[in-house]
């Protein structure tokens, strides 16, 4: 064996150890997969959809509960109302529908997984399942604080403001109800995302963990503001809550940006080192 074949045989040692190449496609064979990850995708939600039109009947009360307790603490009849004669029907499909998608994300996630896969490195797939797990975890802890925590203070401040109304009373719409706590929990499962945000941002070398920590009084700022837009109370105590989780996750993304950020480093310096090695 000649010197000369030995550069060679160790830059393909080196793509051996994990930089391995992902699998060639054509044009077309791109958009045949995209277009069975999309049936799969859309056949996943559809179904979905029926289980979770099954289901919006039992979980009406389910989604009632916070409203009837705050009612009951304000001393008012624990009762919704609604004002068109297809009202509670729509609702029953569109909370369906919201079931469907929610319980179809894992599979519509992996059939994105499925797609981009084969043009990834080993590594960037191990990152790519964490990232699927991680943002199906953290929409559904936001949905779950807001429920469990946020719903709670929210409602008994907006019902028991009707104390100082003298003979005013509410009359609650169920439709209505349903699309405040719609923009509440699914608003807090975005936010719940922040650390995701901040891993791609991170990833592409927009921001660093020294950029984040130097401004985290304008952080606080802009998540004041998102909390005072997404609050649909002018109290500063469910304010406060919203703020608290977002304040909690901006600290775990300055984590989740220093792991990337130092990951990236060791590669580098693994790639310098293979280099000059041969």
């Amino acid at each position: 064996m000649t010197n000369s074949s030995l550069p060679e045989k160790n830059a393909t040692s080196i793509m051996n150890r994990g930089q391995e190449p992902g699998g060639q496609m054509t044009f077309f064979e791109h958009l045949s997969e995209l277009r069975k990850r999309i049936i799969n995708s859309l056949y996943a939600v559809g179904i979905g959809a029926m289980v979770g039109f099954y289901l919006a009947q039992r979980f009406i009360g389910f989604i009632t509960q916070p409203m009837l307790e705050a009612l009951k603490a304000a001393g008012l009849e624990q009762k919704l109302i609604y004002t068109h004669p297809a009202g509670y029907l729509n609702m029953i499909i569109t909370l369906g529908v919201y079931l469907g998608i929610v319980m179809a994300s894992p599979i519509v996630l992996y059939q994105i997984w499925l797609f981009v896969a084969p043009a990834l490195y080993k590594h960037e797939r191990s990152a790519v399942t964490g990232f699927l797990f991680s943002t199906v975890f953290l929409f559904l802890s936001g949905i779950a604080f807001g429920y469990f925590i946020t719903l709670p203070y929210m409602l008994k401040f907006l019902v028991g403001f009707q104390k100082f109304g003298g003979t005013v009373a509410p009359l609650l719409s169920i439709n209505e109800y349903f699309d405040l706590i719609l923009m509440v929990l699914l608003g807090l499962g975005l936010v719940f995302e922040l650390p995701i945000l901040i891993f791609f941002l991170s990833l592409f070398g927009i921001v660093t963990p020294k950029f984040l920590w130097h401004n985290f009084r304008y952080a606080i700022l802009v998540i004041a503001v998102l909390a005072a837009i997404i609050t649909p109370t002018p109290d500063a105590q469910t304010m406060l809550i919203f703020m608290m989780p977002m304040v909690l996750l901006y600290f775990v993304g300055i984590a989740v940006s220093a792991s990337v950020v130092r990951r990236k480093r060791k590669r580098e310096e693994a790639e310098k080192a293979g280099g000059a090695s041969q």
